[in-house]
């Protein structure tokens, strides 16, 4: 592996960077600091992380354990956990009995979390690294000045395929809809990426508030669901790699796991276009360990560190710098980098007004369950077996009167 250079040193909660000479570890591939960084006396501050499943360097595999080198250096500890979609973690920390630090949400969230105040601005002295966060990716339309997020990686949706099932030329998102795939499709399990999957085919923006784009977008998933296997996450690794599923959305960070490691799949960006999407380092408002958790964000922002952690996650890194650390192959790579063109060819999602955040939620839960028509059955067999319910309690309560008679 090539010869690494620039170290970062942490002091205290601060960091500062210096460049020293290090280079991998020859012999496994990996990554060894531990000559050029001393163990730093613990602090007894731990901060709790909240990271998307899949999404940071962990060690294995002859790659960096990014949280623990950070607390081996700053002597803070790190409490990891993994949410799947931005929806669960709003949903965790709007219901006020989550204790995070560092979380990772996407652009559209970051600007619902900033509108409804559940976000610390950043003490940017704090920060420092945040200088090798390139130029484009500064002061985003989802929060103005980057006074709330610091950018973690940044890709794009695209299309997985089995070639030894589907040998057809795909090119489009609508294959999801072939007949001939029915059981062997999977469709994200969140509402925001899989109704932008149907508005794209349809020719909409995905950030339309135009209720009846919106429904007709739903009436496309309600029309797909019964060719679809299962609605999935992260479960996409498991059911393309084993050949239970042969298509699959899903990101282009991704692609490194099941594009390298499986010669049987693809990955494309279908014609019609895709989502661009940023996700982001932010502290939640009322974090007990706000400094601590910008000396983490600064941490993850070193180039060194940034590059170690792209290289084991395989998305796409918003610091020029970082890509001294990776692969030539990786950065030339239109899967992790598309060309101009392609991203001329994708919107950003942006946080919607609330009638259609309800709407949405609505809708989703139709295509969930099938439609309205098997939502109104639901609910009339919980009414019946209410009713049954009542008139055993009805009879219960007659023959116990009698009995007492």
């Amino acid at each position: 592996m090539k010869k690494l250079v620039s170290l970062l040193l942490l002091a205290a909660l601060l960091c500062t960077v210096l460049v020293l000479p290090v280079s991998a570890d020859e012999a496994d591939g990996g990554w060894d600091f531990s000559e050029e960084y001393p163990d730093a006396e613990p602090t007894g501050v731990t901060i709790n992380v909240y990271n998307w499943g899949e999404y940071i360097s962990n060690g294995t595999e002859g790659s960096l354990d990014v949280n623990a080198e950070f607390t081996r250096r700053t002597g803070i500890g790190v409490n990891y956990t993994t949410f799947d979609t931005n929806e669960s973690l709003y949903s965790k920390l709007a219901g006020g009995g989550a204790d995070y630090d560092v979380i990772f949400p996407s652009d559209y969230m970051i600007s619902k979390m900033i509108a409804e105040n559940m976000l610390e601005e950043l003490d940017f002295s704090n920060i420092p690294n945040f200088e090798y966060i390139d130029e484009q990716f500064r002061d985003p339309d989802y929060d103005a000045g980057s006074a709330h997020s610091v950018p973690y990686t940044w890709g794009t949706v695209g299309l997985f395929y089995n070639v030894d099932y589907v040998t057809e030329p795909v090119t489009s998102w609508s294959i999801l809809w072939d007949e001939q795939y029915k059981d062997k499709i999977l469709m994200f399990d969140n509402p925001r990426d899989a109704f932008a999957i149907a508005q794209m085919r349809l020719g909409f923006s995905l950030n339309t508030t135009n209720s009846g784009e919106w429904e007709e977008a739903a009436m496309l998933l309600k029309e797909q669901k019964p060719l679809v296997q299962a609605y999935v996450m992260d479960q996409i690794f498991d059911k393309m790699e084993s050949g239970e599923a042969w298509l699959a959305p899903y990101y282009s960070g991704d692609a490194g796991v099941l594009v390298e490691e499986n010669d049987s799949i693809e990955f494309i960006i279908p014609e019609e276009g895709t989502n661009f999407f940023v996700d982001a380092m932010c502290i939640p408002a009322g974090s007990a360990h706000k400094a601590e958790a910008e000396a983490y964000i600064n941490f993850m922002c070193d180039p060194e560190i940034a590059g170690a952690n792209m290289d084991y996650v395989g998305y796409a890194t918003p610091e020029t710098a970082a890509k001294e650390y990776l692969e030539p192959e990786t950065v030339e790579n239109p899967i992790f980098y598309p060309d101009e063109e392609t991203l001329r060819n994708t919107e950003v999602f942006v946080n919607l007004p609330a009638e259609t955040s309800a709407l949405i939620d609505t809708l989703w839960a139709e295509v969930k369950m099938g439609g309205p028509g098997d939502a109104a059955v639901l609910i009339a067999i919980i009414v019946v077996f209410l009713g049954i319910y009542v008139a055993i309690i009805i009879w219960k309560k007659r023959k116990h009167k009698r009995e007492m008679m």
